[in-house]
């Protein structure tokens, strides 16, 4: 049996196999480019592990309070390493990223200081941590204020708005590196790095945190080795390499790490309590992982980017631009070919292919959102998945995959669903 037949045996049309398989062809110098990325962080967390001298004696569980644990201990210095910060705090007690970044945010802001986002609304579920929807715990209900300033049309930063909203009670600044549910630009790691050297020309003590989801690994430099204070991030993202069934970090400034230690614990008791539960074994076998996975991720969000762009459809970033998260949103203009797109990417799942995924009010977002997702660990977006708010202007966002070849194959039935709706144009595909 040919690839293409045994593609044909799942479903997948000889037009649409013959079209993405021209397209794949033409990428092979752009992935040797992602290649050579994933070699050099590869190497990185290697050197970390070694120099933090992680042994088999790290993999054993703790339970109960958890002093003394020296896989959670050990593995944090990894962490810290990696990504060159002081500290860090690494738990399956935090429980997603929208937990971390609450966490970091709770834990160094005190009542009547001010919280600046100077590149526009932060991601939906951080509307409610905020205070921006009113929320129960909320840190307008601790009265720690909130301003933004909006990226310029052009994507760029507002740099003198952003001096303007800077004030005696701004405290911490908050940049989200992934463009989330908006059409804007996803920021590189020099981008935060010139926004953080003006920041801090204007008020150097400010704390500058950036929320670092769905960007660990695409470059070989990390926001802390640019000025950064804190990073925070989800390990059922890029870091847990699809392999940790939970939890999230904070990395930084040892006593902002401290700080957020005694939030997620007690004050006294900080980061010297947290068992590891079993789970300590997979939380470095994917940061072992993640370099090689996210590699997988970025190929197929370009393979992505340059089906849909060949196609007329909108992509953001586009099939040529450099990649600074493993994102590809794709804009449909049509609520049909949207549903049908996140239709395709759960018929290419390894797990639960033969559910169709529907439009739901899931907690956390004005607005009925579609997700796709047939994965190991529920709710990983580092494994193949799609979704999106179903609304105008009706823009799906694809991401994951943990082998390139997986991706590969969600974009094609993706593109199988809409090839048999016609929902594609089909002149576009000879």
């Amino acid at each position: 049996m040919t690839i293409q037949q045994q593609y044909e045996s799942l479903g997948i049309c000889r037009e649409v196999y013959q079209f993405a398989d021209k397209i794949e062809k033409n990428l092979k110098k752009r992935f040797d480019t992602l290649d050579t990325v994933a070699e050099f962080n590869q190497t990185k967390v290697i050197r970390a592990m070694q120099n933090a001298r992680v042994s088999a004696e790290c993999f054993q569980s703790t339970s109960g309070y958890g002093y003394h644990d020296l896989g959670r201990d050990t593995l944090e210095t990894v962490y810290a390493e990696c990504f060159c910060g002081e500290d860090a705090l690494v738990r399956p007690q935090i429980t997603c990223g929208t937990h971390a970044l609450a966490l970091a945010l709770m834990s160094n802001l005190r009542p009547g200081e001010e919280l600046l986002s100077p590149v526009g609304k932060p991601y939906d579920t951080l509307e409610e941590v905020i205070g921006i929807r009113p929320s129960k715990g909320s840190l307008a209900e601790y009265g720690i204020s909130y301003r933004q300033v909006d990226l310029l049309p052009d994507g760029s930063f507002d740099y003198e708005g952003i001096r303007t909203a800077l004030n005696e009670k701004t405290k911490l600044v908050t940049i989200q590196r992934s463009k989330g549910y908006a059409t804007r630009p996803t920021l590189s790691v020099s981008k935060i790095g010139e926004l953080i050297s003006f920041i801090k020309k204007i008020k150097p003590d400010v704390i500058c945190m950036v929320d670092n989801c769905y960007g660990e690994f695409v470059e070989e430099q990390e926001p802390l080795e640019v000025g950064a204070d804190l990073i925070v991030g989800s390990l059922i993202k890029n870091p847990g390499g699809g392999l940790a069934p939970i939890g999230g970090y904070i990395v930084g400034k040892k006593q902002y790490v401290e700080q957020a230690g005694y939030r997620l614990t007690s004050p006294g008791l900080g980061k010297e309590v947290g068992a590891s539960l079993g789970v300590i074994q997979s939380f470095y076998q994917g940061f072992f992982l993640a370099p090689s996975v996210v590699n997988a991720a970025l190929k197929g969000a370009i393979f992505a980017a340059t089906v849909y762009e060949t196609l007329g459809f909108d992509v953001i970033p586009n099939s040529t631009e450099s990649r600074h998260d493993i994102i590809q949103a794709v804009t449909f203009h049509n609520p049909d070919a949207m549903i049908a797109f996140c239709k395709g990417i759960q018929a290419a799942a390894p797990v639960d292919s033969y559910v169709t995924p529907e439009p739901w009010a899931m907690p956390g977002y004005d607005s009925d959102v579609i997700m796709a997702a047939g994965a190991f660990v529920q709710g990983s977006s580092i494994e193949l998945s799609a979704d999106g708010p179903v609304k105008p202007p009706y823009s799906v966002y694809f991401q994951g995959g943990l082998t390139w070849h997986h991706a590969k194959f969600g974009i094609l039935m993706s593109l199988q669903k809409l090839y048999e709706q016609n929902l594609v144009n089909k002149d576009l595909m000879w």
